[in-house]
């Protein structure tokens, strides 16, 4: 339970702390294929917290 609460706290000040204007403005700055490579790792972290937090409640 403890971690379940850590990991939703710190993905709530992750996604706090990321400005979606600042975050677009920099990928702009960047270029396209930064952008999709941002894209990509913030796709692949996404996903990865969403197993952690989906555990093994497979049979």
């Amino acid at each position: 339970m403890k971690t379940r609460t850590l990991c939703s706290a710190l993905l709530f000040i992750f996604a706090m702390a990321l400005q979606s204007c600042a975050v677009v403005e920099g990928i702009f700055k960047a270029g396209a294929a930064t952008g999709v490579i941002a894209v990509v790792i913030v796709i692949a972290l996404i996903i990865f917290v969403i197993t952690r937090f989906r555990g093994n409640n497979r049979p």
